[in-house]
């Protein structure tokens, strides 16, 4: 399968058991892929793609942006942007890197892949990019540990 920067992805359960992180998104619910997750490359390692959460629950996640921009000046963590016409909330703050073994299938509409707008994508890329560099300045803005998932992924290549 070919994983193009812009496009949304399901995750393979297999990821999901191998990593056993209790803050990762759960994968389904009522036998529905959930979430759809927004893949980047990363800037490293071509071979590892960063998957941000997409979700619907607008309000929530309004109010959450709203009660980090009043507490710290600015939220880098949680994005809302349109999804082929609707509404949702990107969800920096729940990313992860995985590689294309565990990347199921791309989300379609009406058999149309959905590639989100330029000016979205370059917000996405910009704040993922500034998470993944105070993480690794051990600032840690993400509930799952990239660091430890990064490190699993990177092995798995290298075990090729």
């Amino acid at each position: 399968m070919s994983i193009e920067e812009g496009y949304l992805y399901h995750i393979k359960d297999d990821f999901f058991n191998k990593v056993n992180d209790k803050y990762l998104m759960q994968n389904k619910e009522n036998d529905k892929y959930r979430p759809n997750f927004y893949a980047l490359k990363d800037v490293k390692n071509p071979d590892i793609y960063w998957m941000i959460p997409i979700s619907s629950q607008i309000e929530k996640f309004q109010r959450i942006i709203d009660y980090k921009i009043k507490k710290y000046g600015k939220c880098n963590t949680i994005i809302i942007g349109n999804v082929a016409g609707n509404q949702c909330a990107f969800l920096i703050q729940n990313a992860f890197p995985v590689i294309e073994k565990y990347i199921d299938h791309i989300h379609i509409i009406e058999n149309n892949p959905i590639k989100i707008h330029n000016e979205l994508e370059k917000k996405l890329k910009s704040n993922l990019m500034s998470i993944i560099a105070l993480n690794n300045r051990g600032i840690k803005l993400t509930f799952t540990d990239i660091t430890y998932i990064k490190k699993l992924m990177e092995e798995e290549l290298n075990n090729k």
